[in-house]
Parts: structure tokens; sequence; C-alpha cells
């Protein structure tokens, strides 16, 4: 079985094209969202089939992630010969309703928030402060952020978004997003230029009272990493974004946007907003222990919904690199 070993960044995105993806954007204009997603089915089972890197990646998550999962139902599906295509079916899913959230066609009753800091997120929002979001490739936690820009959430300021998050694999979606809602104010990052004047810019735009929403789950080319245990092996995760959230000196919050079933056509969703209770305001040298706090702090939450939603993990490369 032939892999390929390269950074993430540098694999061949097997995901459509931008053409597929403009196709999609004309059908999610023309058609009921719930005939795209019956589609989505055989779309999925197509890529699936013809996608090698695809099944092996899902089919090596799964595998690691099956004893770790407590519901043996679940875990039993993770080492089904068919728990590749429940999870790439998933994917497929999640894609129509990020499209559905930016277009403001994502009904906002639709999520149901937890018992946890949402509120506390909502009330900082709408009192005008900057505010650091650290999400993951777990889920759809841009739910969240496809409501704030359409003024579902019940904050009553328009709120701009800069996204810290690879915009050469996902540049295709990102453009058929801008089409749904040109008026999104989002900006995006690419982590290799995260340089010097980052920080300062991030800064501004927080002291403006803007959104900063950070993939904190990838790692970037040549950057350092911090090894952490996750799901029974140490993985990497980039030291240098959790160092620069610290330099905000900004609220952090940690989102997982969850679906209550894996192939769900009319889903609710679970949303879970966690603050971090540490603080950035002191020495150099305590903001470098403090950043890998923050690390620790979401990768054990991280591994925590994972082991409850291993079918809404999307990503498909070799996290460990083994």
């Amino acid at each position: 079985m032939s892999e390929d070993t390269r950074h993430w960044s540098k694999q061949k995105e097997e995901a459509a094209g931008y053409w597929q993806l403009k196709f999609l954007l004309v059908l999610f204009r023309c058609l009921p969202v719930i005939l795209l997603k019956i589609i989505a089915f055989p779309v999925g089972f197509f890529y699936f089939l013809f996608s090698k890197r695809g099944r092996i990646e899902s089919y090596r998550f799964l595998k690691k992630i099956a004893p770790f999962i407590e519901n043996p139902l679940s875990a039993k599906k993770c080492m089904s010969r068919f728990g590749p295509l429940r999870h790439i079916v998933s994917f497929s899913l999640s894609v129509l309703e990020k499209m559905q959230a930016w277009s403001g066609k994502f009904s906002f009753s639709d999520i149901c928030f937890q018992n946890d800091d949402i509120k506390k997120l909502l009330e900082e929002l709408e009192a005008g402060k900057g505010v650091v979001l650290l999400f993951s490739h777990l889920g759809n936690a841009m739910l969240l952020q496809g409501l704030l820009n359409t003024g579902q959430t019940g904050v009553s300021r328009k709120i701009s978004v800069t996204a810290i998050m690879d915009i050469k694999v996902n540049a295709y979606f990102s453009r058929v997003l801008k089409e749904l809602n040109p008026q999104s104010g989002i900006d995006l990052i690419y982590p290799d230029d995260i340089g010097a004047q980052t920080a300062i810019q991030l800064e501004e735009k927080i002291s403006k009272g803007e959104l900063v929403l950070i993939a904190a789950d990838r790692t970037s080319l040549g950057g350092k990493n911090f090894m952490l245990p996750f799901i029974g092996k140490k993985a990497p995760f980039s030291s240098g974004i959790f160092y620069l959230v610290s330099l905000l000196k900004a609220p952090v919050y940690f989102i997982f946007g969850l679906r209550h079933g894996d192939l769900s056509i009319k889903p609710k969703y679970n949303m879970h907003v966690h603050g971090s209770p540490l603080s950035f305001d002191c020495r150099r040298k305590e903001r470098q222990e403090r950043s890998y706090l923050l690390a620790e702090s979401f990768t054990e939450l991280l591994e925590k919904y994972c082991k409850k939603y291993p079918f809404q993990w999307y990503n498909f490369f070799n996290f460990w690199n083994e």
C-alpha cells in the first residue's frame, strides 16, 4: 500500500476543483437543500470508490480511535469495512451545511447550544470586544461563524472575521462561500504566511471588536510543534499558532459544532463553546508556558469530542505522520 508521506499542505487535493464547486453552487441556488443532501450520498460513494487516499486515511483514523470509544455500536461502525464510506458521506453533508450557514439558510433553531460558555461569548461580542475562536476539523464549527455573518445569533452588530486556515487547500471552497455571501467580510490568512507583522495586524482587528477564527489542529510546513497526547499517541500541534493566540491578549474560546446524526439530512447540531480561563497579560516566559497549557486544553477537548463523534473528523491525511 503506497502512501503519500509529504506534509498535508503539499499533498494533492482530491476534493472538487473550482468549476465542480461552482456547479454545486448553481445546484444549491436552484434545488431544495434536502434534495442536494440526498444526492450527497451517491457522490460520497463515488469518492469512496475512486479516492484511494481518502479511504486509506479514513480507515487509519477509524481503526486508531475505535478502541477508545465507549459506545460499542459506534466502535463497531468504526471497524466496519464501510466505516470510511460513512465517514466520507458525513463530510459531503457537512460541506452543504457550511453553504447553508453562509447563505443564511441554516436555521438558528437547529443549533442546540449547551450549558457552557456560549452566553459569555455572545455577551462579549455584543459589548464590542474582540475574541479569538479556536476550532478544528471535527464537525462544523464554521456554522457559528456563518450565523454571525447572517445576524442569527442575537448579536446586534456586524462582526468582521479573520480566519487563519489553509487557503491553498480551501481556496476553491472559500471562493464559493464568498459568492454565496459577498458581504461576509471574512479575511483569510495562510498559516505559512504568518510573520512578525501578523500579531500586530490581528491585535488591531481585536481592538476593533472583530473575530479571529483559527484552525488549531493543523501544522504549518517547517514550523515547530507541540507533541501532545492525542488518541493513544503523541501528535503534532503547531506551537506557533498557540503562541500567536497568547500575543493577542484577547478572550479565547474553543468551539465544536457536532451533528446529532452522522448521516442525518435534517440535522440538529450540538454547539459546544468552552472559554479558556488563561490570561495572557503576562511576561514572555509565562506566555510561552501558557501557550502550551492552551494547546493542552484544546487537544484534550478535541480528543473528547472525537471519541463521541468519530465520523465527523474531517482530516483526511496522516495526522500522526506514522
